[in-house]
């Protein structure tokens, strides 16, 4: 029995080491401007390839699974800090670089998912109705603006492949490369953890 636990536990240190070689590799992608050289909709592909990858990767791997469903939920809520990238594509605006149909909504949309998720993950529990109810609200507001997002940037992209070149360069093709699939990810984790946690009386999310 001990033996059979110590296999189903996962390192953290393992999650961060993969983490980190998937975020050099996205950064050497778009250090080559391999992304600026394809067309749309191959990034989108890409993007949706990677989230389907993590969630095969959460399906298969018993460790892998058990350690996002253990972990403390606020881990998942805080990676959603980073969202405030959406101060830079205000920035870009500014400069020009970004059109307002996807710098402003979805800047101020990620701004405001960062701001919230910084609030819920210290003020709201983590168990019981109420705890279970304020993320939930959160993790459907913060669902529907990155699903915002990325479909306004693939329909500009279609229309006016110029207007979202800053995507496709460093630093923000680690977006589409990285940052986005993971945010898309731990959405839906933390989906099936509330589920989980509605049919267990509202326990430990």
């Amino acid at each position: 029995m001990q033996m059979k636990d110590k296999e189903e536990s996962l390192n953290p240190m393992r999650v961060l080491i993969g983490a980190v070689v998937w975020f050099l590799i996205a950064l050497l992608i778009g250090a080559s401007g391999l992304l600026s050289s394809i067309k749309t909709p191959f990034p989108q592909i890409v993007l949706f390839s990677l989230v389907i990858v993590l969630l095969l990767l959460f399906w298969r791997s018993s460790t892998f699974r058990n350690w996002l469903l253990s972990v403390d939920i606020r881990v998942l809520v805080l990676f959603h800090l980073t969202r405030f990238v959406g101060i830079y594509f205000l920035i870009l605006y500014g400069r020009g670089e970004l059109p307002y149909t996807f710098a402003v909504p979805g800047g101020w949309g990620d701004i405001a998912v960062a701001v919230t998720a910084l609030l819920v993950s210290i003020f709201s529990p983590v168990r019981g109705a109420v705890g279970w109810k304020i993320l939930l609200l959160w993790n459907l507001f913060g669902f529907i603006d990155i699903m915002f997002v990325v479909a306004t940037a693939a329909r500009l992209a279609m229309s006016n492949p110029e207007s979202m070149s800053a995507i496709t360069r460093l630093p923000l093709s680690l977006l589409p490369t990285f940052l986005v699939p993971i945010i898309i990810f731990t959405h839906v984790v933390i989906f099936i953890r509330l589920l989980r946690s509605r049919k267990e009386n509202y326990r430990d999310f």
